[in-house]
């Protein structure tokens, strides 16, 4: 069997088999995995239509399935996501943009007049504009054909002995090998449903996010406010 090289193989697959199983949900929203392919795929075309390639795209957006939806759009574009989230400190993240130097952003219609207060002068780009671009077939296995398992995937920033955020990088082989030695422990099947706590621009969140494609499982973003009251979840 050939050894999977790119994270993104986990969705390519299961979208043929689930294609209208709910992947990712909150309590208003549902992303089918089909919808997930096709947006990922449109967000990839559109990113390396506009130059950005094999460097690291900022996702700038509130914690919601289509932040999900546009680490894995930054990844079929051939280049890395940097997951910041709505809810972070202003100084924290002015101090990333500052380490990072990033080209471009994606946003939502929640976060898109906040990037003008970072002095961010590269390209800003909302997401729902992205997930109307036409897919590229050619492309997008162009860039699958010239990728290679140690290629980035994400950098998340940590807080750093300093109190300066550092990033931490991760590659397709990392990651495709901790779900794979996480699945062999844990009882995941296309039954499962994560409930999904973490912050989205933590590594935490990895657990939940890649086995729902792997498995044809469901992640669903609990709100925030029901954090502490676990019967109200459960109703």
């Amino acid at each position: 069997m050939k050894r999977q090289t790119n994270i993104l193989e986990y969705l390519d697959n299961i979208v043929k088999i689930y294609p209208e199983r709910i992947a990712y949900a909150n309590e208003s929203v549902e992303l089918s995995f089909r919808s997930v392919y096709d947006n990922a795929r449109a967000i990839g075309s559109f990113l390396h239509n506009e130059g950005k390639y094999k460097e690291p795209v900022v996702v700038f957006m509130k914690k919601h399935p289509d932040m999900i939806n546009a680490f894995l759009g930054v990844v079929y574009g051939g280049s890395f996501y940097v997951p910041i989230d709505e809810e972070m400190p202003k100084h924290r993240i002015e101090l990333i943009f500052q380490s990072l130097n990033p080209r471009a952003v994606i946003c939502d219609d929640t976060t898109i007049e906040s990037v003008k207060s970072f002095k961010f002068d590269g390209a800003v780009y909302r997401y729902n504009d992205m997930i109307k671009f036409p897919v590229n077939e050619d492309t997008i296995n162009s860039i699958r054909d010239k990728s290679i398992d140690t290629d980035p995937i994400y950098i998340v920033f940590t807080s750093g002995s300093t109190g300066k955020p550092k990033g931490v990088v991760a590659c397709h082989r990392s990651v495709i090998d901790y779900i794979e030695t996480l699945t062999e422990v844990l009882e995941i099947s296309e039954d499962t449903v994560f409930g999904n706590q973490t912050p989205l621009y933590v590594d935490a969140c990895l657990k939940e996010i890649f086995p729902t494609l792997k498995f044809g499982a469901k992640t669903y973003i609990i709100p925030k406010e029901l954090f502490m009251f676990p019967i109200k979840l459960v109703e």
